[in-house]
């Protein structure tokens, strides 16, 4: 697939760590807003061509193709080197897979710092200005270059990068940075779970939140405008009837879904906001009427200035 950057990337994710600090939970599966932590990670980068997971398979909610490191559990160099087999983009953004914060806006900023000028790489930062490698866009050529070059001399040319930090290789990029201290949080800790889910949940996010987590679940990649279908749904609730709201947002649904089918629009957008313009005028109509009737001396079905 193609960014806004103008041209293809590949991704991949590291996701076969010990997670020692959770005691050796499966912190990939660990569930916040009700995602996994590798779906989430999955549907920031949900632009890639190819996005390679390296860890033991599992369920996901997008496809992806699996790899593993040898020797297994031989550390992230390891892990990296296997992923970038299996990709073939010039640009291959590399995550960790837990980023309960990340989003596709971030990773398009990645994408666009590294294509912004002649670094190997674009890294996120945390708060205290950090590099965080694990969230970063890479050049291809310059990843395999220099981990051939680990490679031939600590391990003899084979086999010699298990068990080596990440910085021996990124400290032979040239990097650029972006900061997103947001984005860059990861969860260590169940201290770190508890506060993603506990930010999650605070008024100011917990709607988008839930609305991407509704969209992951039932494989919908569809940008639609939330502000008129909550307006749509409250005109229906006070205008018509309470449950009148849920009822109606459904039947909007079901309308685009028929009109895309169809070919009578555009794209899924585009079904999703006629419906909810028709609906929302009938809802005013529906308004309207109930007003007239309300007025001192109308009669039923007369207009107020019938004679």
């Amino acid at each position: 697939m193609t960014t806004k950057e103008g041209g293809p990337y590949d991704a991949v994710v590291l996701a076969g760590g010990g997670a020692a600090r959770l005691g050796g939970a499966d912190k990939p599966g660990v569930r916040v807003g009700g995602r996994t932590l590798i779906d989430r990670v999955l549907a920031a980068c949900a632009g890639a061509g190819t996005t390679v997971v390296v860890a033991a398979p599992r369920p996901t909610a997008r496809p992806v193709v699996w790899a593993r490191e040898e020797p297994a559990g031989g550390g992230p160099l390891a892990a990296l080197d296997a992923g970038l087999a299996r990709t073939t983009a010039e640009r291959v953004v590399v995550l960790s897979a837990d980023l309960p914060f990340l989003g596709e806006q971030t990773v398009c900023r990645l994408l666009a710092a590294l294509a912004g000028g002649g670094a190997d790489g674009a890294v996120l930062t945390d708060p205290d200005g950090r590099d965080q490698p694990l969230v970063a866009a890479y050049r291809r050529d310059a990843l395999l270059r220099e981990i051939a070059a680990l490679d031939e001399r600590d391990g003899h040319g084979g086999g010699g990068l298990a068990g080596l930090p990440l910085r021996r290789l990124t400290g032979r990029l040239t990097l650029t940075r972006v900061a997103d201290p947001l984005a860059a949080f990861d969860c260590d800790t169940w201290d770190d779970i508890a506060s993603a889910r506990a930010r999650i949940r605070e008024h100011g996010n917990v709607l988008d939140e839930w609305i991407s987590a509704v969209k992951d679940e039932l494989g919908i990649e569809l940008d639609v405008d939330t502000g008129a279908l909550l307006d749509l749904a409250r005109d229906a609730a006070h205008g018509v009837a309470r449950p009148a709201a849920p009822l109606t947002t459904f039947l909007v649904g079901y309308a685009a879904a028929q009109a895309a089918a169809r070919g009578g629009a555009a794209g899924g957008a585009e079904a999703v906001a006629e419906a909810t313009r028709k609906a929302a005028a009938l809802a005013a109509r529906w308004v309207d009427e109930d007003e007239q009737d309300a007025k001192p001396g109308s009669a039923a079905g007369t207009p107020p200035d019938a004679g």
